[in-house]
């Protein structure tokens, strides 16, 4: 059963009675089933296909695309499908960003980004609240998995009526008709889609659709050209800096530090003086240059020289990694369990490990930005946004008006990896668009950007296992201390919403999503994994692949360490322990082939990992070693990918390639210290990411498959670190058990 289907088999009972006595009761009206109209506009000449598709007189096809495109590709990969469903001819394809509207929720996107917080509540409330909240989310590989039976179905209905439609002009059998390249066929007769339209909109469809077969003229499987490509070559592209608006001003920020932080004094006098600015915005946590220039309201903020005082304990480096350790020794609680783990554990010996990973940042190449304009009680926001409707409700809280007085403008996104999914810029840019009364443009500097981060989590692992006679896992277990940021997300992204303020009042200390992929998909008797939550005191929030990025590393690391305790070589090792699982075993035996594995032996400088994420696999062959001035280099990755159906290749191999890179940054650099509540990185030239010349060799493997769609934006970024570590192990003979990887650091 379908999120949707779901969401209409509601009744009273199951409301009250699935929901339990506090939630059941809350959400009652909230996800009673009703109905959404579509909001799609037409331009001149354009016929209206229901919520996700619109055909012009010319033939053209615009798809409504409900993800923020940030360069994974969902802006080519959604369109695909219903143009391929469509028969439509690709050249003639054209994308928009979908409306505000129930219809585009995504609830599969709200349960990987707030795992765990709406554990309490049924499935079907949880499609119905994301729907009623318009609970557009961009985030943890779900855009295909969420929207690709949305979209065939959009396909399918319009090429249905399209053909109804030529068959009355022809006098023929609708279902004797097709449809390929943009035209309607039967035979030797053809009709463009575009003289169709208007006749074909509106009719009768059959239930079920008819959904298209077998192989010919089908875009679905092709690596088509992307169509969000030639604008950003040619630089026609608009992202939200490049907004321009009559009247606007350009404004620049500095917040106070993390923690309780109020700002105290400016010297408004200091920046009256730098040509340009225009005036001084302050609030209790900022202040705000505003100019007719962004480099004039830059320079402002220095010779403001704001003041803030800090409340509370200083935070730094220190004092988080105690944090973490305290939590470790402290109480946790059990996220996933199977067999009888005491019984195993009884009395054995047991192999350990420690690991620990740090604060790791965004560093998208666009740093925060909002355009705000407030006229009349209405305010427009013109922001690149993973979550349009979160952002609106934030902006529209932010300045005492109601949601329906704002319109939001999602734009493309110059990088994000979750950044994007918080709206504190959209909130800022609102309230100077309504104190100033005139638009204004908010751009974070890049050391604003890396100061008030919402930093993927530092964790520290302990983990234990004991291995029988003939070097098998009986027993695992692994403690993971970590901030809770699946509940710190819900809370910071949705603090408005009663039925999350309730799913987060419900009890239990541990936090799904800090412990997310640690569950072992080895097979072994018996497991379990803790979470033991830490607060260090910064905020978290979402980054490429959450809690995988660290609890791959944990898992895939300690089980190569586990490998040479019993003697055995890691790849076999491994694929031992998989039992049926024939789609990962693929991925390994095909990594190591093509990267010429040699068995990890020492001096080989070969480690190898792997990892199933969100219905996908990989596995990940890495070579490295340890150059003259002690710097890890990384000399060759190969990897190899079953993501199931393939919508298109190419930007499936530029995903996992660009997850390869980012993986590997946060591996060797990629993160920041902290120091009295400021993060020490502040450039790019800070947190030591890789250049064009450290890039290693790159191969990807796609296997065929022909299972359903899995995630792929995130898929590579988790086995890649351990993969380098493992390898460093086998160059060097000495264990790093901490990222980044640095050499003489356990």
């Amino acid at each position: 059963m379908t999120a949707r289907e779901a969401l209409g088999r509601i009744d009273r009972r199951t409301l009250l009675v699935g929901g339990g006595a506090g939630i059941g009761l809350l959400v009652l009206w909230g996800v009673w089933p009703r109905h959404y109209a579509a909001n799609l506009t037409a331009a001149k000449g354009e016929t209206i296909f229901g919520p996700w598709l619109k055909i012009g007189l010319d033939g053209h096809v615009t798809v409504a695309v409900p993800q923020a495109e940030h360069g994974q590709g969902v802006y080519t990969t959604l369109p695909q499908i219903a143009a391929d469903e469509l028969g439509a001819d690709w050249r003639t394809v054209a994308v928009q960003p979908a409306p505000l509207n129930p219809l585009y929720a995504n609830p599969m996107a709200a349960d990987v980004l707030f795992e765990g917080v709406f554990e309490a509540v049924p499935e079907a409330l949880r499609v119905g609240h994301a729907a009623r909240t318009a609970l557009l989310l961009t985030g943890g590989s779900t855009s295909v998995r969420a929207f690709e039976d949305d979209l065939r179905q959009a396909g399918a209905a319009a090429r249905v009526l399209l053909c109804k439609a030529a068959a009355r002009r022809w006098k023929v059998d609708w279902r004797a008709c097709g449809t390929a390249g943009g035209f309607v066929v039967h035979g030797d007769d053809k009709l463009r889609f575009g003289e169709l339209a208007a006749e074909a909109a509106g009719g009768s469809l059959p239930n079920p659709l008819p959904l298209r077969a077998g192989e010919a003229n089908r875009l679905h499987g092709q690596s088509l050209p992307r169509l969000d490509v030639p604008s950003k070559v040619d630089g026609s592209a608009n992202f939200a800096g490049d907004v321009r608006l009559p009247g606007m001003v350009f404004a620049a920020i500095r917040q106070g530090p993390v923690g309780d932080s109020t700002l105290l004094s400016v010297d408004r006098a200091a920046a009256d003086r730098i040509r340009g600015v225009l005036s001084v915005a302050t609030n209790d946590r900022w202040v705000a240059a505003i100019a007719n220039n962004w480099w004039a309201a830059n320079q402002a903020l220095g010779a403001l020289r704001p003041r803030f005082a800090t409340r509370g304990a200083i935070i730094s480096s220190p004092g988080i990694d105690d944090a973490l350790t305290a939590a470790l020794d402290g109480p946790g609680e059990r996220m996933a369990a199977e067999g009888d783990l005491s019984a195993v554990f009884k009395g054995a010996h047991l192999v350990t490990a420690e690991y620990r990973v740090g604060l790791a940042v965004h560093a998208a190449i666009e740093t925060m930005t909002a355009t705000a304009r407030y006229e009349g009680g209405r305010l427009e926001l013109w922001l690149p946004t993973q979550a349009p409707g979160l952002a609106r409700s934030a902006a529209a809280a932010a300045i005492g008006i109601s949601e329906g007085n704002v319109i939001v403008y999602p734009m493309l996104i110059g990088g994000s990896f979750g950044a994007n999914l918080e709206h504190l810029v959209a909130e800022q840019a609102a309230i100077l668009a309504e104190k100033l009364r005139r638009p204004v443009q908010l751009v974070w500097s890049r050391s604003e950007e890396m100061m008030h981060d919402r930093y993927r989590a530092p964790a520290a692992a302990r983990m234990s296992a004991r291995l029988g006679p003939n070097g098998q896992i009986l027993g695992w277990l692994a403690k993971i201390a970590a901030p809770a940021t699946g509940r710190e997300l819900a809370g910071r992204l949705m603090a408005g919403d009663k039925t999350v303020r309730a799913a987060l009042a419900l009890p239990g200390l541990g936090d799904a999503y800090a412990v997310a992929g640690a569950r072992p998909f080895y097979r072994m008797p018996a497991y379990a994994i803790d979470h033991h939550p830490a607060d260090i005191g910064v905020p978290t929030g979402h980054w490429r692949s959450g809690a995988h990025s660290y609890t791959a590393f944990f898992t895939e690391c300690f089980l190569d360490e586990l490998a040479h305790v019993a003697g055995t070589e890691p790849l076999s090792f491994r694929i031992g322990m998989l039992g049926g699982d024939a789609r990962l075993a693929r991925c390994l035996s095909t990594a190591a082939a093509l990267g010429g594995w040699e068995g990890g032996i020492q001096g080989s400088g070969q480690g190898i990992a792997c990892h199933s994420f969100r219905g996908s696999h990989i596995a990940v062959l890495a070579e490295a070693h340890i150059d003259e001035g002690q710097n890890p280099v990384v000399d060759r990755i190969v990897a190899a990918v079953d993501c199931g159906r393939q919508v298109n290749p190419d930007v499936v191999r530029q995903q996992i390639e660009g997850g390869l890179i980012f993986g590997m940054a946060a591996a060797l650099g990629g993160g920041t210290s902290f120091t009295e509540n400021l993060a020490d990185a502040r450039t790019f030239g800070d947190i030591d990411l890789p250049a064009l010349a450290d890039i290693p060799d790159i191969t990807v493997e796609l296997i065929r498959s022909e299972a359903d769609p899995g995630g792929v934006g995130e898929l590579a970024v988790p086995p890649v670190a351990p993969a380098i570590a493992n390898a460093l192990q086998a160059s060097t003979g000495f264990r790093m058990r901490t990222l980044p990887l640095i050499p003489g650091e356990a």
